[in-house]
């Protein structure tokens, strides 16, 4: 039984969708329930699957556990290759990142139609941060950064994968800054923000949550957020658009089941989430780590979402080429 106070949830329709003997809750899990996250350990994807599974533990939200499973090969491809193998299955959920568009746009022989999974919802929107060590006293707005990539011969950019979202973004800055840049592959963005901190790389783009914790131990500092606003808790830190820099670029975190998920267990599944998204301890988390959690978004609307971002990215991609974004 969920505790109501506890979850902070919208009234007793978000209780019943999950309470055993209503409609869309009659399908159960019965097995164990896999959670494939399209990246390594430490970075947004993986926190915010393991966050995900420890709520639905700790309120006893599913007669059977979730079990996260990083999948982080080929920026993304085996996890949407594990997908594809799992066709019909009713017991195994993607947790996705932008590499769900890029991955499949870039890996020709990949041979995956995103679209066709199951559209179980979207949890937010993320914001990307263009971050550099604290050390870089002479690097305060993005000018002076700027002014210090011309200056440096080889500057090296972190970011998780190769041909996905920081890749993506790292060869607009290109493009817009009139720079060159050494793009330096992880496999998560957790090691990518512990890589700045160490000096192994000179500026990423990670996700608050990737960054956060470094942020307020004041190791690192962000200079611009490629928002169309100021977030939470970055109101001091100016968008690009403010700055002089023409891009706007976000993060999806969605979830996703098998194409040829059982029509009840994807409705089990969407009620679950939704549960989750109105819950005070999503939205809590959403606020403090910059997310954007203010629409739920589910089923068709999900689907059309997902055309939409991966037209758009079929379009970045065209315009600053696959060589810059595969850092060829």
């Amino acid at each position: 039984m969920i505790n109501l106070k506890t979850m902070g949830l919208l009234g007793s329709v978000a209780m019943l969708a999950v309470t055993p003997g209503m409609a869309a809750a009659e399908w159960q899990p019965r097995k164990p329930v896999e959670l494939i996250i399209m990246a390594g350990t430490g970075g947004g994807a993986d926190q915010i699957a393991r966050l995900l599974q420890g709520l639905i533990q700790k309120h006893d939200l599913s007669p059977r556990p979730f079990i996260p499973i990083n999948k982080p090969g080929g920026s993304g491809a085996e996890a949407l290759d594990y997908m594809r193998g799992k066709e019909g299955d009713n017991h195994t959920l993607l947790v996705a990142l932008n590499s769900f568009y890029t991955t499949p746009l870039i890996q020709d022989g990949l041979d995956v139609d995103v679209t066709e999974f199951a559209p179980v919802g979207r949890m937010a929107l993320d914001t990307f941060l263009l971050w550099v060590n604290t050390e870089r006293e002479n690097i305060t707005d993005l000018d002076s950064f700027v002014s210090e990539v011309k200056g440096t011969d080889g500057w090296r950019v972190g970011g998780t994968g190769t041909g996905q979202e920081d890749s993506i973004l790292t060869a607009m800055m290109e493009a817009e800054l009139g720079v060159d840049v050494t793009y330096i592959p992880f496999q998560g963005g957790g090691t990518v923000a512990k890589n700045l901190v160490g000096n192994q790389v000179d500026s990423t783009v990670n996700n608050p949550a990737e960054q956060i914790e470094f942020w307020r131990a004041k190791n690192t500092k962000p200079l611009v957020q490629f928002n169309d606003k100021r977030m939470a808790p970055f109101e001091d830190v100016p968008t690009a658009q403010e700055a002089g820099l023409d891009i706007t670029y976000f993060m999806q975190r969605s979830i996703s089941g098998t194409a040829g998920m059982d029509p009840e267990a994807v409705a089990w599944y969407q009620d679950l989430f939704k549960t989750l998204f109105e819950s005070e301890e999503w939205q809590a988390y959403c606020e403090s780590d910059g997310l954007t959690c203010d629409e739920w978004m589910s089923g068709e609307d999900l689907v059309a979402f997902h055309k939409d971002q991966l037209e758009r990215h079929k379009q970045l991609i065209e315009k600053v080429g696959a060589k810059a974004i595969m850092s060829e």
